[in-house]
């Protein structure tokens, strides 16, 4: 299988980098699953109806989100309808919403995505190990398992916690990736276990900003040590980031990751 997963889109700048080129990314790369993380896609702070709906009709097949889930707050009623729109799985029973699912791939597979958020310099929730291997116990990939893939959301703010859930995970899932830090890292690799592994796919989104965010405002929040406006997402063009993951289809793990980055400031790649 070949699959998609997007960084944090941020703002409208950020949508159109991903909802313009997903149909040509899908047709060219032969993508069988695509995941979109789009906590930030809502003018920069979590998503609504609307815009989960544009990512799937351009071609996501599970939207991520993140610590911004509830920002919007039609949200918290919509969600329960929307089961390829996640939040994180270590919220306490009750949260509307699911943080894992299975799915159906393009070429007929079936796909497990969990969402885990991290809790250092994050909201105290749940734990995020004990959550994943709650989602997992019933569940093993390959052609004999339960599911074919099983692809990993790790949104944390240390990398630290990001790194130890994909040892953590290792030899049981396709692929754990980390998303909120908005700026992609340069380890892209495949674990001794087979699991791809990216510490942070980096955000779709201006990269002329402050993670995403306008500039002044937000530097001035950090020189003037005083209140300033509301951040405003960044509009020029975006950079659409992430990593394209390809995986054995006897066993599920994964054969090689390969970061893609398109438009904007940043140096692109694109795999082939």
């Amino acid at each position: 299988m070949n699959i998609l997963m997007c960084g944090d889109v941020v703002g409208k700048s950020g949508r159109e980098a991903v909802m313009s080129r997903l149909a040509d990314l899908i047709q060219d790369l032969a993508l069988d699953f695509v995941v979109v993380n789009g906590e930030n896609a809502a003018h920069g702070f979590g998503i609504t109806d609307k815009i989960a709906d544009a990512f799937f009709e351009a071609g996501a097949d599970v939207v991520t989100t993140g610590n911004h889930v509830w920002d919007q707050r039609e949200i918290m009623n919509s969600i329960d309808a929307r089961p390829n729109l996640l939040r994180p799985l270590n919220y306490p029973d009750g949260t509307p919403g699911a943080g894992t699912g299975i799915f159906p791939a393009r070429c007929g597979k079936r796909v497990m995505v969990a969402h885990p958020m991290g809790r250092l310099f994050m909201d105290p929730l749940d734990d995020p190990f004990m959550g994943v291997d709650n989602a997992l116990r019933n569940h093993r990939m390959g052609a004999s398992g339960t599911v074919d893939v099983i692809l990993v959301d790790m949104h944390a703010e240390a990398t630290s916690e990001k790194m130890a859930m994909g040892h953590h995970l290792d030899g049981r899932v396709s692929a754990v990736v980390g998303t909120h830090s908005h700026v992609p890292t340069a380890d892209a690799q495949v674990l001794p276990g087979g699991t791809a592994y990216q510490t942070d796919l980096g955000m779709c989104g201006d990269y002329n900003s402050v993670i995403g965010m306008q500039k002044d405002v937000a530097t001035a929040r950090f020189t003037t040590k005083m209140p300033q406006g509301r951040l405003q997402p960044a509009e020029g063009e975006a950079t659409l980031c992430g990593v394209i993951i390809s995986t054995d289809d006897k066993t599920g793990f994964a054969t090689s990751i390969r970061p893609i980055r398109m438009g904007g400031r940043l140096l692109p790649h694109y795999p082939k």
